[in-house]
């Protein structure tokens, strides 16, 4: 008696493999373990990964974070998986600039997405929020406005020193970011989209972008959107959490309200992000929220949550929905389990500790 067998056809994903700084080295070991068992599971797909040493200690031997044209070095692959940067002894701005803003600016990464909600077995600070009432997904504008790298001091050292920053706003890139932003709202149960906006004091550059929203927004007439100061915007997001759902804002806006978001979930170590290049003419990136984190380096206590989570967003993104959804799974499985809250969630579990979970549970999934 014969028998047949069926050849699978595996794809193959080229990773590149940023972990960065502190504890981002720790987790993103953590997210490519999860990454490996999802397509052993499945069999059907599998990660060749790069790792690059890009971060401060290279800054300390070589004068630079990353190569010069280090984002060219990432046009070819498929996604990028990016731990942190920053160093308690590299001055913040020379980092961030030479490493992560080199990355997104330079690849077009123009829409961040930052999901946000009460995952199981984590509370909220807030009295009486539950999962029903915050799940949220913030669009930062990842290109210009607050971060565009324009301005400059002189007369350094002396008493008239002069420093300037320049928000920058193009009607191109405030229309994409919109148009992105009620892509993603009307893709979402509610169809409901807040647009974040300081027009009232930015009287040029956030007009503009209030102009360009009530232009964008005559092309989804099945979108409920509404608009809000980012300082009330602070207000809503702690008493009236269930009123809000897609939001989208400038570079800093959301950079610092999904830092408040994060805290509001339960947590800043469960927080992702995908840094995308939507025409997917470059790769995307995706990264966990929560920084480089110093004073818990090398403890073994960092949460690794919020790099599995970001690790889901990356699988949705390059088309293996069946692998995210599972890890997002695996990922409730875990916070469900007290057990397994790390220091920041009130536990004592470990990165392993978590990690081991979290494996276990993909390989034993009968989904």
């Amino acid at each position: 008696m014969s028998s047949l067998s069926v050849r699978v056809k595996v794809k193959t994903y080229k990773i590149a493999s940023i972990p960065g700084d502190g504890i981002g080295v720790e987790v993103i070991d953590a997210g490519l373990r999860a990454l490996h068992a999802l397509a052993e599971r499945a069999g059907t797909f599998q990660f060749d990964v790069t790792h690059f040493d890009w971060g401060t200690d290279r800054y300390k031997r070589e004068g630079a974070l990353m190569p010069a044209d280090g984002a060219q070095d990432l046009i070819d692959f498929d996604a990028i998986l990016f731990g942190a940067v920053g160093a308690p002894d590299v001055p913040d701005h020379l980092t961030l600039w030479g490493l992560r803003l080199n990355i997104c600016q330079p690849l077009d990464q123009y829409a961040n997405v930052r999901p946000t909600r009460i995952l199981p077995g984590i509370k909220s600070p807030l009295a009486g929020v539950t999962d029903k009432d915050l799940d949220w997904v913030i669009v930062r504008e990842n290109s210009e406005g607050e971060y565009s790298g324009q301005g400059g001091r002189s007369h350094r050292g002396q008493p008239h020193e002069v420093a300037t920053d320049m928000a920058v706003f193009t009607r191109t890139g405030v229309e994409r970011i919109i148009r992105f932003a009620f892509e993603l709202a009307q893709s979402r149960p509610r169809k409901k989209l807040t647009i974040v906006t300081k027009s009232n004091a930015q009287r040029h550059g956030m007009v503009l972008w209030d102009d360009v929203a009530r232009e964008v927004a005559a092309d989804f007439p099945d979108v409920t959107w509404d608009k809000m100061l980012v300082d009330a915007m602070t207000v809503r997001m702690v008493m009236q959490p269930q009123s809000l759902d897609t939001i989208v804002a400038t570079n800093l806006h959301a950079d610092v309200l999904s830092d408040l978001a994060a805290a509001l979930s339960g947590s800043i170590g469960v927080a992702p992000t995908a840094n995308l290049n939507p025409g997917r003419t470059t790769p995307s990136m995706f990264e966990p929220i929560h920084g480089s984190a110093f004073d818990i380096t090398g403890k073994g206590i960092a949460n690794p949550v919020g790099t599995f989570w970001s690790a889901a967003m990356l699988l949705e993104h390059i088309g293996e929905a069946d692998a995210a959804a599972q890890l997002m799974r695996a990922i409730e499985s875990v916070t469900a389990n007290q057990d397994l809250h790390t220091p920041d969630l009130g536990g004592d579990a470990t990165t392993e500790k978590v990690t081991k979970a979290l494996i276990a549970h993909i390989q034993g999934s009968n989904d």
